[in-house]
C-alpha cells in the first residue's frame, strides 16, 4: 500500500462528515490508500460518525481508544496500524486543508526526504500576543535544542517514510517531537508551507499552558536523544561535579583551619562536603542502575542502538536458512 492516513478523533462529530470526505476526494487521486482514524475516547457521537462512514467507504478503518489517553497515544496507535509505504499524520478538526497532502506526498518521493512537516505559516495572523508570541518563543526552543530548525513543530501534518516512523517510541505528548526523534536517526527533514483554516466547531485545546508544558518535554528529548543509550555518562557527570564541590568545600575549611585558626566546627563546609560526597556516590548508583534497565530493555527487546539505511554485499541472516 503507497499511503496510510492516520488521523486523532477527540469531540468532533460534526467536523468527521465534512472532513472525510474532503480527504477521501483527494486521496483517491493518489492511488492505494487507508485512512485510520483513532477515536481518543469521545464524549459526543463521534464515534458514530465514524463507523457511518466506514460502512460507505472501506478504506476508512476505526480504532477506539478505551479513554482519553491524548493525542500522542492517539497518533502511536494509528501509526502501528498503519500499512502504507508512507504515513501522514492529520488532525480531524478541518484545521489542516487536506489539499496539502499530495504536494507533501510529492516531496517526500521527488526530494528523497524522510519526513515533510508542515508550516502553517499565516495561523496566528491578528494574534501576535496572545498566540503568535508564544508560539514562536515554543518553536524557537525547541530548535534551539533539538538542532531540527522549524517554524511550526505544533503543526499535525506531516509525513514520514513508514521505516522512518515504525521504530519511534511515543509516550506522554512528544509526538510534537518526532521529526527530532527521526533526525537523530539519520532522517532528512523537510518543512514545506500549508494551508490553515480556523477551526469550524468546537473550541481548540492551544493555550499558554500548553506552550510551558514544552520545557519539560524538552528536557525528557535531552535526556533520551543524547543519554538514553549511555544514561551513566548523564549521572557520571553529575556525580564528578558533587565530588568535586564536596572537595574544594574540604580544602577551603582545611586552608581556614590550618592558617585562620577556624575551627572546623565553627563552618558549615565540612557538613556540606560531607552531603556532596553522599549526594555523588548516589548519583554513581542511579547511573549503574540506569545503565542495567538501559541494556536490559534492548536485549529484551532484541532491539540495537542503531538504525541501518542499506547494506551492500552483506547476506540477511534469513538467506542463510
Amino acid at each position: 500500500m503507497r499511503l496510510s492516513v492516520v488521523t486523532p478523533v477527540f469531540n468532533e462529530e460534526r467536523s468527521i462528515p465534512i472532513f472525510l470526505e474532503r480527504l477521501s476526494a483527494v486521496l483517491s487521486t493518489l492511488g492505494e490508500y487507508e485512512i485510520i482514524a483513532v477515536d481518543d475516547g469521545s464524549r459526543d457521537g463521534s464515534f458514530g460518525a465514524l463507523c457511518a462512514v466506514v460502512a460507505q467507504d472501506p478504506r476508512v478503518k476505526v480504532i477506539r481508544l478505551a479513554t482519553n489517553f491524548g493525542q500522542t497515544a492517539a497518533l502511536a496507535a494509528g501509526i502501528e496500524a498503519a500499512r502504507g509505504r508512507v504515513v501522514v499524520l492529520i488532525d480531524s478538526d478541518l484545521e489542516n486543508d487536506p489539499a496539502d497532502i499530495p504536494y507533501i506526498i510529492q516531496s517526500i518521493e521527488d526530494d528523497e526526504s524522510d519526513v515533510v512537516s508542515g508550516w502553517r505559516e499565516h495561523r496566528w495572523a491578528g494574534a501576535a500576543l496572545t498566540r503568535r508570541l508564544p508560539s514562536h518563543a515554543a518553536n524557537w526552543l525547541i530548535s534551539r535544542v533539538t538542532g531540527v530548525h522549524l517554524h511550526d513543530y505544533g503543526c499535525t501534518l506531516k509525513a514520514y517514510r513508514r521505516e522512518i516512523i515504525q521504530d519511534v517510541a511515543l509516550y506522554g505528548e512528544m509526538h510534537r517531537f518526532i521529526p527530532a526523534y527521526a533526525a537523530q536517526q539519520g532522517a532528512r527533514v523537510k518543512e514545506i508551507p500549508v494551508r490553515y483554516e480556523p477551526r469550524r466547531y468546537g473550541k481548540s485545546n492551544y493555550g499558554l499552558s500548553r506552550t510551558l508544558r514544552v520545557i519539560p518535554d524538552l528536557f525528557l528529548f535531552v535526556f533520551f536523544a543524547r543519554f538514553g543509550n549511555r544514561p551513566m555518562h548523564l549521572f557520571g557527570y553529575a556525580a564528578f561535579i558533587s565530588f568535586g564541590a564536596g572537595m574544594v568545600a574540604i580544602g577551603f575549611a582545611l586552608y581556614w583551619k590550618l592558617f585562620e585558626g577556624v575551627s572546623l566546627i565553627e563552618t558549615p563546609l565540612p557538613t556540606f562536603a560531607a552531603m556532596a560526597a553522599i549526594l555523588g556516590v548516589q548519583f554513581l548508583m542511579f547511573g549503574f542502575l540506569a545503565e542495567m534497565l538501559m541494556r536490559t530493555y534492548y536485549e529484551s527487546q532484541n532491539r540495537r542502538p542503531y538504525r541501518i539505511k542499506e547494506t551492500v554485499g552483506i547476506e540477511s541472516r534469513d538467506d542463510n536458512h
